[in-house]
């Protein structure tokens, strides 16, 4: 029932709605690249060189006469993977050291705590930037790279919300029925737990994506020819007078996906939020 008040909250909300039908658009597009893009994304044509949009080439070509769609298309799989598999990584590291950590105590919840407060006096990105630069620049090294530095922030937010529903009357009760601390760490707090998780991956979602234009934009993510967001804004940025399309379906397709996703993990933590029920 909860689970279904909470996906009511949501279709009530049209921006919601209109969000995760972008996002769901978007998905779509990076699974189903092959077939949607109308030319290979990695092939130079110098016969067509910077040519305006046309109905050849609908959102125009590139400095050496690739077609900006199919690279559009094309690097909507790394933007998304981007996305996804860092923060996956994130939760999954997280939701064990924060059971542990705010659950166990002791010692090293000091020493997990103080290692997550140093990660987090330094901003993501230049954390993500200066691993992507340590481990070597490619697309699986700054997904690991990005994943790393938004640790901290679900490692925080795991511990907090542990100690915070440890504290609550079900799980003294549970101690009362003579329930063991494992028993009760995986059948009461962890369920409890993954709601403010999920929210946070939302919201991270996107951060990620960003990220992941950054680095390629530095040329420390998905390495040319092979099609980015950002890599294709970094080839963009000489061009910007001559071919102004080349920079533009870019920066519309980041934009267009990062709000959607945040207006969409907007609306999950307002729907999961129990003080809105």
């Amino acid at each position: 029932m909860t689970d279904a008040r909470a996906l009511r909250r949501l279709a009530r909300r049209p921006m919601v709605v209109v969000a995760a039908a972008i996002v769901a658009a978007f998905v779509a597009v990076a699974v189903a690249a092959p077939h949607l893009a109308p030319f290979d994304p990695v092939a130079p044509n110098l016969l067509a060189m910077r040519k305006a949009p046309s109905t050849v080439h609908r959102l125009g070509t590139d400095e050496v006469g690739r077609d900006v769609l199919s690279r559009l298309i094309w690097g909507a799989r790394a933007s998304l993977l981007a996305g996804v598999i860092p923060v996956s990584l994130a939760v999954a590291v997280s939701i064990p050291l924060g059971l542990l950590s705010g659950y166990a105590g002791g010692w090293l919840d000091g020493v997990i705590m103080r290692v997550t407060d140093a990660m987090l006096s330094i901003p993501f990105l230049i954390v993500a930037i200066a691993l992507a630069a340590f481990l070597g620049p490619n697309l699986t090294n700054a997904m690991l790279a990005i994943g790393i530095a938004a640790l901290p922030t679900f490692l925080r937010l795991a511990r907090g919300t542990v100690l915070a529903i440890k504290r609550e009357e079900y799980i003294e009760a549970a101690r009362a029925l003579g329930c063991s601390r494992r028993r009760v760490a995986g059948r009461h707090i962890l369920p409890n737990m993954l709601p403010p998780l999920l929210v946070q991956s939302s919201i991270t979602v996107a951060a990620a994506i960003i990220a992941e234009a950054s680095l390629s934009f530095l040329g420390l993510g998905q390495q040319p020819p092979a099609p980015s967001w950002g890599s294709m804004l970094n080839a963009a940025q000489r061009y910007l007078s001559q071919a102004p399309w080349m920079a533009l379906y870019p920066g519309l397709a980041i934009f267009c996906i990062v709000m959607a996703v945040n207006v969409l993990g907007d609306g999950l933590r307002d729907a999961l939020d129990p003080r809105q029920r």
